[in-house]
């Protein structure tokens, strides 16, 4: 028989539904795999075993009561960064070890509705700011496939946790590539949806229209329906986009079309190279989207080198913002420190101006690509890092150079505001590797029925590490 946490968790809320599991068997099973498994990858940041076990207890009552949703009692977890009621959140710093919200994020507020059942808080660099995972809390997120080696950020112990079976799926965020980078470092799917599907209220804020909360999840099936329970219009929502005409779910089996898909595969930033080995993945992409019979064109990189230096003064200045008295700084990371001083030299005209120069330029660029239906390109430039290679030198712009020779290929999506998701097509000596498709602001659907027409015809989920 599969092991519970083999399954995905559409098979887990079916076992849930014909009754050969309970809810209470379903989540102590997770629970201990996080437990004896979790401190090794560096996953979580704090486990929360009393209120999971209570929650399923509970769904198991509802169950036997009538008609639930239909994830009810399935196991899932929160990403550090957001605010849950009464649980530990310490958003990675050390300054905020022992800081408990007292309101939930809308994201958490719609994943509990949905019947999900949460472990705990999953790990995150300090405020979520740099593309690898580590803190002063409780250290790196290690992918599952070699510890040795980092498992991204910012959502890497959300990636790390579904990589290793401690829950099916997860709720990251991504503001320059925080879901994609660490699904393409463990092996699994990362959905960042376009800019305004995911509300970031009540206490969170959009104003820079980078970042946003998505699905992390070993299936396309899973991160749709997980996007399905998240992308909930609030009140107050200033960008947020109309609710699909039918569930993202039901567009996974839904034949795309034959489209047409721009790819490259050099970084759009001077001085960086792609892996040759990253490169090999993403042309055998190519041919499988190919073989699909849809008309593949090679372009150079559409998007300018002049992009990054205003993405920088953006977010600089959104640390710099932060409510951290000066008394304080000290605490924090060399790395945090960095950008909270680069963003205080910044003035009111120069953020301006950055921000209308990343709307308009990328404005520019998805109206150049408006004739082809989705990018390809590679996720990340190179294979996952050993944990010490992004700090080595003390340099906190080293540690920056080291990321952009990193990620070079996801930011940018952050900018234009559109949908993107990494896939786990590849594989470099047994570490995982990404490919990234995307698509148009708004047409999350047609992304998924392309992402699910490709892992029907190259499935993953029965690769696991270890």
């Amino acid at each position: 028989m599969t092991d519970l946490h083999e399954l995905d968790a559409h098979d887990q809320a079916d076992l849930l539904t014909r009754r050969v599991v309970s809810a209470v068997e379903l989540v102590s099973h997770h629970l201990d795999r996080a437990d004896r498994l979790g401190p090794d990858l560096g996953a979580f940041v704090t486990l929360t075993p009393d209120r999971a076990l209570r929650a399923a207890h509970d769904a198991d009552r509802r169950r036997a009561a009538g008609e639930v949703p239909i994830f009810c009692g399935v196991p899932t977890a929160f990403k550090d960064l957001t605010p849950t009621a009464g649980v530990r959140t310490t958003m990675g710093s050390a300054l905020l070890a022992d800081a408990v919200p007292d309101t939930d994020a809308h994201v958490v507020r719609l994943v509990e509705q949905a019947g999900f059942v949460s472990l705990g808080k999953t790990n995150t660099p300090e405020f979520g700011l740099s593309s690898y995972t580590d803190n002063d809390v409780v250290g790196p997120a290690a992918t599952p496939w070699d510890p040795s080696r980092n498992a991204g950020g910012s959502s890497g112990g959300a990636a790390a946790a579904v990589a290793a079976g401690l829950v099916p799926l997860a709720a990251g965020s991504d503001g320059g590539g925080s879901i994609r980078i660490p699904a393409s470092c463990c092996g699994v799917v990362g959905f960042k949806p376009s800019r305004g599907r995911v509300s970031p209220g009540p206490a969170g804020s959009d104003w820079n229209g980078l970042a946003g909360d998505g699905p992390l999840a070993r299936t396309v099936r899973d991160a749709a329906a997980l996007l399905d329970v998240l992308a909930v219009r609030q009140v107050g929502d200033a960008r947020g986009l109309p609710d699909p005409p039918t569930p993202f779910a039901s567009c996974v089996d839904r034949d795309p079309g034959r489209l047409r898909i721009a790819r490259w595969s050099q970084p759009y930033l001077p001085g960086i190279e792609t892996d040759p080995a990253v490169v090999a993945v993403w042309e055998d992409a190519g041919r499988l989207l190919a073989a699909l019979g849809h008309d593949v064109v090679d372009v150079p990189n559409p998007f300018p080198a002049e992009l990054e230096p205003q993405f920088n003064v953006v977010w600089s200045s959104g640390m710099a913002a932060a409510p951290i008295p000066d008394e304080a700084a000290p605490m924090l990371r060399a790395n945090t420190r960095y950008w909270r001083e680069r963003g205080g030299r910044a003035t009111a005209a120069e953020l301006a101006a950055a921000m209308q120069f990343l709307d308009l330029t990328t404005r520019g660029v998805m109206t150049g690509l408006a004739d082809f239906d989705a990018f390809l390109t590679p996720t990340l430039a190179m294979p996952p890092q050993p944990h010490a290679w992004f700090t080595e030198s003390g340099d906190p712009a080293e540690d920056h150079r080291r990321e952009l020779m990193f990620t070079p290929f996801t930011a940018v999506y952050n900018m234009a505001g559109v949908p993107a998701a990494s896939l786990p097509l590849g594989s470099v000596d047994g570490l995982p590797v990404g490919v990234m498709l995307a698509t148009h602001a708004g047409h999350d659907a047609e992304l998924f029925s392309l992402l699910g027409q490709v892992e029907a015809a190259a499935p993953w989920a029965g690769r696991r590490p270890g």
